[in-house]
């Protein structure tokens, strides 16, 4: 962590966590934080659905929400970034306060409930995106809609032409009965008005689904076999999870989804359930917990063919990714690996 990254996080960890972000995502705007630009190298260069990455570290959803950082955010060693949830409409998300750190135990808990500019707002940015690496959109639904299946479609139907792939989001624990439309049947029949909205587009983009850590084994396999059944692209793993085991943090107690350093084993299995499930036949990305080159080393030998991170930087600062980029590209050649997707799914048995 650099000298300036050391500071502004001090700075940062005396306000309130929510004030806190929306002041890093101004610092990055106002170029007072220090990038680091592509990082990349033989090894590192993937494929990830068919798009082209630099490298297999990307920014998760959440961080910037409504699309309004993307020119520093491509210039801060992310070999993709994803943005949103956007839903139809504007929505101010739950009550404040809904953000919380939980520094004891490297980690967060949040109930923001998919607060969000709108469709057309974000749209409106994306459309004025930079081009220098591949930028996708996590798709949520109104709290209030009567076809919260339905929204899914909307938004990619409005924000698809400006986004290189798109992520359906039924795993966020934050708006009441979400995650009800990870059963197979209400699942097939969202992804199908997803994928028909998909058709649509000039340029059909992937789709990729992302699934909650709270899963059973039995719960997995079903989700994958939808997943394939529906021609999905890929599958997030995972979302934030409900469970509070061995916290150790004041606010342990608070409501919503816990993302951070205590995600990173049960996020990991749910992963390598997931790829046994598929057996290489979709691309996955791990989340949740990632905070090293060697835990995103280990996400990848679970089955992941790239990761993303985003509460890790809470603590260690914007140039964590470039950090862990670089750590992974010697960490390939340490165990004689030319390129990242010879390493995936080598060390999957160590999480099953």
């Amino acid at each position: 962590m650099t000298p300036v990254e050391r500071i502004g996080l001090a700075l940062l960890h005396r306000l309130d966590p929510e004030v806190a972000h929306g002041l890093s995502l101004r610092a990055l705007n106002a170029g007072l934080v220090p990038l680091p630009g592509t990082v990349t190298s033989p090894r590192l260069a993937t494929s990830l659905a068919g798009m082209a990455l630099a490298n297999p570290i990307g920014l998760a959803a959440g961080f910037d929400k409504n699309a309004t950082a993307l020119a520093p955010l491509s210039r801060a060693g992310f070999g993709f970034l994803e943005v949103g949830a956007a839903t139809p409409l504007p929505q101010p998300g739950n009550p404040k306060p809904r953000l919380f750190r939980l520094s004891d135990d490297r980690a967060a808990i949040n109930r923001f409930g998919f607060n969000n500019d709108g469709m057309q707002a974000i749209a409106a940015r994306l459309a004025n995106r930079p081009r220098s690496l591949p930028i996708g959109l996590n798709l949520g639904a109104n709290k209030t809609s009567p076809d919260r299946a339905a929204d899914f479609a909307r938004v990619l139907a409005t924000c698809g032409a400006d986004v290189d792939f798109a992520t359906v989001n039924v795993s966020s624990p934050n708006t009441e009965r979400l995650r009800d439309l990870q059963g197979a049947a209400a699942l097939t029949a969202l992804l199908a008005g997803v994928m028909e909205a998909r058709t649509s587009l000039a340029n059909p983009i992937p789709v990729f689904l992302k699934i909650a850590p709270d899963l059973t084994p039995d719960e997995i396999a079903e989700i994958a076999e939808v997943a394939l059944a529906s021609g999905l692209d890929g599958i997030i793993a995972t979302n934030t999870t409900l469970s509070r085991e061995g916290l150790k943090s004041a606010a342990k107690g608070e409501s919503g989804g816990l993302s951070g350093a205590p995600l990173f084993e049960k996020s990991t299995r749910v992963l390598a359930h997931l790829s046994q499930a598929t057996a290489g036949r979709l691309p996955l990305i791990g989340v949740g917990g990632i905070e090293t080159a060697e835990q995103a080393y280990a996400k990848i030998r679970a089955g992941a063919s790239a990761v993303q991170l985003y509460t890790a930087m809470v603590y260690q600062g914007i140039g964590l990714a470039a950090r862990i980029a670089r750590g992974l590209d010697t960490l390939l050649q340490r165990d004689g690996h030319a390129t990242v997707a010879q390493a995936v799914g080598t060390g999957r048995n160590d999480w099953l």
